[in-house]
């Protein structure tokens, strides 16, 4: 399957651009693929990195309910 593709345009510090481009003749692969592949790879990290909706509203439920006995806990 074949992804419609889109282009953009945006800039990037001049070391960590050579960097890319060494890596990419490197690993005889395009510039694009290693930005797709970091891009994705960020986007997931940071996808994982955020508490799901479910554990969010049982934390709260519980911080609510005890909120004073977490107080004392903490000192």
């Amino acid at each position: 399957m074949t992804r419609m593709r889109e282009k953009f345009a945006t800039q990037m510090d001049a070391a960590l651009l050579a960097d890319l481009r060494e890596l990419a003749k490197a690993e005889g692969r395009q510039i694009q693929a290693l930005v797709d592949e970091a891009v994705a790879g960020l986007i997931e990290q940071r996808r994982q990195s955020r508490a799901r909706p479910h554990v969010m509203t049982a934390y709260q439920a519980s911080h609510a309910r005890f909120a004073p006995l977490y107080e004392k806990l903490a000192r």
